[in-house]
């Protein structure tokens, strides 16, 4: 591999802390006027390329996660069931104790509301945002190759994208 300067190597460590090229440039030390253009001209250098990708590698190793890992979470995601953290009456939230790990790691915010008597505090949950199923979805869908999304073809010819509907029988006219 050929050798980066050390701007170069900046730039590739700088680029993997967000991805952006712009910011990372500058982070570099290249100037605010021209990072736009030096980020595009350092990603589009196959030496570079190649650094980004062996940072990214040490980092997943680093971190031990692999895309294997990102598909089992996106699996255990997609099977929250609501049933698994309320209580059988509906009445409300069990403990959260009682939730399953994957709940518990996997919900994006909790609002609770404080209830204080003269003997005691009480938290109630009031609101849980979900994660966003159809994006996880998605995301699995990419992994196992699935087009859902593409408009392109499920695999045996039918082809998936937009759906014309025709009104039989209306008449602008009327």
């Amino acid at each position: 591999m050929a050798k980066l300067t050390d701007k170069q190597e900046m730039f590739c460590r700088e680029y993997i802390v967000d991805l952006n090229a712009t910011q990372a440039a500058i982070r570099a030390g290249y100037s605010e006027k021209t990072a736009n253009r030096i980020a595009s001209d350092n990603l589009s250098k196959v030496v570079i390329q190649e650094r980004i990708a062996e940072l990214m590698k040490e980092r997943s190793k680093k971190v031990d996660v692999s895309a294997q890992y990102v598909l089992e979470r996106l699996h255990q995601i997609d099977q929250l069931d609501v049933l698994d953290i309320m209580k059988d009456d509906l009445t409300g939230f069990r403990l959260l104790s009682e939730w399953p790990k994957s709940w518990r790691i996997s919900i994006n915010a909790i609002d609770i509301k404080r209830m204080v008597d003269a003997e005691s505090v009480e938290a109630v949950i009031e609101k849980i945002k979900w994660p966003d199923k159809t994006k996880n979805l998605e995301l699995l869908g990419k992994h196992v190759d699935v087009s859902a999304f593409s408009g392109e073809s499920l695999g045996d010819d039918t082809p998936v994208g937009r759906i014309q509907i025709e009104v039989v029988g209306a008449n602008s006219n009327d």
